[in-house]
């Protein structure tokens, strides 16, 4: 059995794989100030709640945008699960060529996605990641990075603007019935929703004038609430990273 961890700002999403096929997964909290036994026992118990042993897990492959959490990673796989973690470097890879400078700026979970997107679609692809931050990456027609586009996520958006308009009320971020809101929560929400989607729609639509005709994959935590309604988006992959780093991992072991 194969753990996949992909450590996020704002989660950390777990997935195990039998031979090829996602058996379970999971998404919890990035908490930097937890031990590395608390973060023992919660793999534990999600192993345990679906009938599955920590003893069982063969390999340990991790792609991570939080370095802080390297060690206590590290320290986990070797404590709890007898394992040594194969980490992504993005800049020592070569799994997938990068054309981007200097290649150790890129975030590990884009050279999976990138891995992944060129592995379901070819390319010239494009991959959208609904995260803290929402990352475009563009993919050439022969498997290599290019590059991409990294703007605000949207909870960082309506947070700035819960925190810099005094009046303005948190809100849930969803569709609203309609454009033209009748009061300031549906206003607000029109506001975020329908401006991300139109922020997607035109970086999107600038990235095809420059790659030319490109299949365009959404993932990330809020890809399933605003990738249906942007446009130019031909389809959503919930676990495209946790496959990518299943990739990665029979590649590295060819």
């Amino acid at each position: 059995m194969l753990l996949v961890i992909d450590i996020g700002n704002s989660n950390i999403v777990l997935g195990v794989f039998q031979d090829k096929t996602l058996a379970h997964s999971w998404r919890v909290r990035t908490c930097r100030d937890r031990t590395v036994d608390e973060y023992g026992v919660l793999f534990n118990n999600l192993f345990t709640l679906q009938g599955l042993s920590l003893q069982q897990v063969e390999s340990v492959i991790v792609s991570r945008v939080a370095p802080p959490l390297n060690e206590h990673i590290m320290r986990l796989a070797r404590k709890y699960l007898g394992r040594e973690a194969l980490f992504v470097e993005p800049a020592d890879q070569k799994i997938i060529p990068v054309l981007y400078s200097p290649p150790s700026d890129v975030g590990a979970d884009r050279i999976v996605n990138a891995l992944a997107a060129f592995d379901l679609v070819g390319g010239p692809s494009i991959v959208v990641d609904f995260g803290t931050a929402t990352t475009f990456d563009a993919i050439s027609g022969r498997g290599e990075y290019l590059g991409g586009v990294i703007a605000p996520g949207v909870g960082i958006s309506a947070d700035a603007l819960f925190s810099r308009a005094a009046k303005l009320p948190r809100i849930e971020i969803k569709e609203p019935a309609r454009v033209i809101g009748d009061c300031t929560v549906t206003s607000m929400q029109s506001g975020i929703f329908y401006g991300y989607v139109s922020l997607v729609e035109g970086v999107l639509r600038r990235m095809k004038e420059e790659l030319g005709p490109a299949t365009v994959i959404a993932t990330g935590g809020l890809a399933l609430r605003i990738a249906p309604r942007a446009e130019g988006i031909d389809r959503i992959e919930e676990h495209l990273t946790l496959h990518g780093l299943r990739l990665f991992y029979e590649r590295f072991r060819e």
